[in-house]
């Protein structure tokens, strides 16, 4: 199956997002990405076998346990390759340097954790983004970048990734349909903790 692990925005920052989109869109001739498959991808597994589910489960959500929950909003964007060349249009996310350190280690304990159950993982290096756009041809996307530059949303707290399975050509107009696997909360469970009245 080919599958991503990624920290999904929750609905009110999606919805900002694609308000301050939507009417803007028919001035751009590009492949918009859905609200509900908007995302900041950790690691990406193209061939993740049945039989390795279980065990990159079990890692994932150790890799999750050892982080910590992080405040965010999504803001500003930009373009790959390069602004003037682009193919992909994306949103940023603003993180304060502990943040992103958090993130970049996140990233890499899901990485680890695909890659010692013996899973391939893409290997280009990190850079937090949501993809919102693509084009089929490289495209000068300055005016867009600019207009992402301008962009903030609304403030939320990341607390948990998700294992996403992708299955190509299912969604409508031949998208990929997204199907969540599993969510598993950042930070050590709460189920040694300790009741208020000093029980457990």
């Amino acid at each position: 199956m080919r599958c991503f692990v990624a920290v999904v925005p929750p609905a009110d920052a999606l919805e900002d997002l694609d308000a301050f989109l939507d009417v803007r869109r028919a001035s751009g001739d590009f492949r918009w990405t859905p609200e509900d498959q908007i995302h900041l991808t950790l690691a990406f597994c193209e061939e993740v076998a049945d039989r390795h589910l279980d065990e990159l489960l079990e890692r994932l959500e150790r890799a999750a346990a050892r982080r910590t929950r992080f405040a965010t909003r999504i803001a500003g964007g930009g373009a790959f390759p390069n602004v003037s060349d682009a193919r992909v249009l994306w949103a940023g996310l603003e993180l304060d340097e502990d943040a992103r350190t958090e993130v970049g280690r996140l990233a890499d304990g899901c990485r680890a954790a695909a890659s010692r159950t013996g899973i391939a993982v893409a290997g280009q290096r990190f850079r937090p983004h949501l993809t919102v756009a693509r084009v089929r041809r490289p495209t000068e996307m300055t005016p867009w970048v600019r207009l992402l530059d301008a962009y903030a949303g609304p403030p939320w707290t990341a607390d948990s990734i998700s294992l996403v399975q992708s299955h190509l050509g299912e969604g409508p107009r031949n998208r990929p349909r997204y199907q969540v696997l599993a969510e598993l909360p950042l930070g050590p469970s709460d189920a040694g903790a300790a009741h208020p009245d000093g029980s457990g």
